[in-house]
């Protein structure tokens, strides 16, 4: 990987370039660079400013994540600090993305200076930890305490333009930003005064409101199932309360403890596994990308519209494809209902929701499909129905297409066998909603071709999501391992627990929802025909179905649902259904632990976790992670379920 930092005389300016591709990473060696540039600078008497800029596609997107924990000097802090000594103006020129240690760079900067499609932010929270070179205390003193917090809180990224209102950016410019850098310091140099380094600007903070810091806090640990936030609430009100120097040393000491914690550890394991999983490897690194921009979309429900969706958004040309006229007029206003509701809670500009609708196009049949570069059939899940699909596909397709079936079980293999083209078959398991969820389980089977599968990374990817190969099973890794992780579940109800009790066992160790609340959620009859497709039975949601008790779409499964709404009540029927299963089985009743719960589901699920990479049907212990807590939602902090096992199982209230 080259990497240079250059430094060129404009003038009295000197621009430092730095070139590290990708993006620019504040590894130990870059910085040791940035920091011999900058004292040249300041040895030249001819020179009067300083402008940071990048090469490439973006600014400093971050610093080197596998350095963390480590002192490797000199240190990110130490580079601002001889930046800050500078004694001559400075100002950074942002493009792309300038985050974590990027930004905190371009604050030690006496000005910032950005192009109108540049974001800023300060996402170390993700990895369970905080900015640790001053960039909670500088964004407090440019910004205010509440957008500091809601910044390095949240870990979002922040436009340019909102950055400039809150005084985290000085100027927008419309071109080349090095340019407008260095017009808009020659221009500060030569009208005068110059404002002091940005940790001497304390005095000039916005004033906080340590009651809407309590509410921000209490929301952003809410919304991220984790602690983090607090950490950088800790460092934002140490900024508010103390002198520079004391407030960086909070914000070092509180960044040190927070990278030594296993929480930390959990999440920089799953920042390096969620990259890994959507790497090309093997014979895909070098495999040709075909084009896909013309989208096809076989069956408009639940799943295909929201696959149509996320394809739209995402800048693709969708055409959607129903059986008949009604169907298709029905998907195609739920569609459109979907955007209406973004435009009204105010996630999606009107001009931009139209925009998205506007991509996809409804037809009846497949024919209108014959131009489609990648076709995605999610029709009912029924190995019959997708096998006629893919036939009359291989008729109408033209060569080179890429055909794919968003399947959660299936085998893919039967699949490609009926058709003449199985080099181009493979399985695209999107995660219902599939324009919300991240996840997309990219799965391989026996034919399928090198460049079929770069592909379909590459459009993952462009979507947004979150990429994972697995190989051919039934039900993959994903639903493969939910089968066995709710093995035991019926028999933990018979044997004494409860729904509410299990579910509750489940939030209390970090999950989102328990299992038969998601059973409620995805409807109860969806497992129950699968069971009698495969010709098993499980007694207790077999008899709830048999009663009609679907989940929340029938008003009652395990629990009841009053008025339409979502929010689960208790359902004392279950309980006697349940006590009268029990009893038929001579099964005594006993009080379950919490413990017990965890143990009797998660067990189970890490064991076929070990037998799948046995397998090989996954690649790597952490891709599985990775599919978990994307698609599942188990608890980020914990790393996902295999590094939790390989850690010990720490229990989560101790993290």
């Amino acid at each position: 990987m080259t990497m240079q930092v250059t430094l060129e005389k404009c003038g009295q300016i000197a621009v430092l370039t730095i070139d590290r591709p990708p993006v620019n990473a504040l590894s130990q060696d870059l910085r040791a660079l940035v920091c011999a540039r900058i004292k040249t600078v300041g040895e030249d008497d001819g020179v009067l400013g300083l402008v940071i800029a990048c090469a490439g596609r973006t600014f400093v997107a971050g610093a080197d994540i596998t350095e963390l924990g480590q002192v490797l000097p000199p240190m990110l802090r130490d580079v601002i600090d001889t930046l800050e000594g500078l004694g001559k103006p400075s100002v950074a020129a942002l493009h792309g993305t300038a985050l974590g240690g990027g930004f905190e760079l371009a604050l030690g900067c006496t000005f910032r200076v950005a192009t109108r499609d540049a974001r800023i932010g300060l996402p170390e929270v993700r990895l369970g930890i905080l900015p640790g070179a001053g960039g909670t205390v500088r964004a407090t003193y440019l910004a205010g305490a509440l957008a500091a917090l809601e910044l390095a809180g949240s870990g979002e990224m922040m436009a340019a333009v909102q950055a400039r209102d809150l005084g985290l950016i000085d100027e927008i410019c419309e071109g080349n930003p090095v340019d407008a850098a260095l017009h808009f310091l020659r221009a500060r140099i030569t009208c005068g005064p110059l404002p002091p380094p940005v940790s001497a600007r304390r005095g000039g903070m916005p004033d906080s409101n340590p009651a809407a810091l309590d509410r921000t806090e209490a929301d952003l640990c809410r919304k991220a199932r984790s602690s983090a936030p607090a950490l950088v609430g800790a460092a934002v009100r140490a900024a508010v309360a103390q002198p520079f120097d004391a407030a960086m040393t909070q914000e070092r000491q509180l960044f040190d403890a927070a990278v030594a914690s296993p929480r930390s550890a959990a999440l920089r394991h799953l920042f390096l596994a969620e990259r890994a999983a959507a790497k090309p490897s093997g014979d895909v690194v070098r495999a040709e990308i075909r084009q896909a921009q013309r989208i096809g979309v076989i069956g408009a429900g639940t799943m295909g519209r929201g696959i149509a969706m996320a394809f739209a958004n995402a800048g693709f040309d969708v055409t959607v494809c129903e059986a008949d006229d009604s169907a298709l007029a029905q998907a195609m206003e739920r569609i459109a209902g979907t955007y209406t509701k973004s435009v009204t809670r105010g996630s999606l500009a009107p001009d931009q929701a139209e925009i998205r609708r506007s991509r996809i196009t409804g037809a009846t049949g497949l024919v209108p499909l014959a131009q489609a570069d990648l076709i995605i059939e999610a029709a009912f899940e029924d190995i019959a129905v997708k096998c006629a699909i893919f036939a009359e596909l291989d008729r109408i397709a033209p060569p080179g297409a890429i055909l794919a079936t968003n399947t959660s079980y299936l085998d893919i293999n039967t699949i490609a066998r009926a058709t003449s083209r199985p080099q181009d078959i493979l399985g695209l398991h999107f995660f219902s909603p599939a324009h919300v969820m991240k996840l997309v389980e990219i799965v391989r089977g026996d034919n399928t071709a090198p460049e079929v599968l770069a592909t379909a990374l590459a459009v993952t990817r462009r979507l947004d999501k979150q990429p994972v190969v697995v190989g051919v099973c039934h039900g993959f890794v994903g639903n493969r391992m939910l089968a066995a992780r709710n093995s035991h579940l019926s028999a933990l109800l018979l044997e004494g627990a409860d729904p509410a009790q299990v579910d509750a066992a489940f939030r209390r160790f970090g999950w989102p929802m328990g299992p038969c609340q998601m059973h409620d959620m995805a409807g109860l009859d969806i497992g129950w025909r699968r069971r009698k497709s495969l010709g098993v039975t499980d007694s207790l949601p077999d008899r709830l179905c048999e009663l009609g008790r679907f989940g929340q779409k029938a008003g009652m499964g395990w629990y009841t649902y009053r008025g339409g709404d979502r929010v689960p009540q208790p359902a004392p029927e279950v309980g006697e259904i349940i006590a009268g299963i029990a009893a038929a089985h001579n099964i005594a009743r006993r009080e379950l632990s919490d413990a017990e719960i965890i143990e009797r589901t998660h067990s189970p699920m890490i064991a076929e976790g070990r037998k799948i990479l046995a397998e090989g049907i996954a690649t790597r212990s952490s891709d599985i992670d990775v599919i978990w807590v994307h698609g599942y939602g188990f608890p980020r902090d914990l790393g996902g379920p295999m590094f939790w096992d390989d850690q010990g199982r720490p229990d989560p209230a101790l993290l």
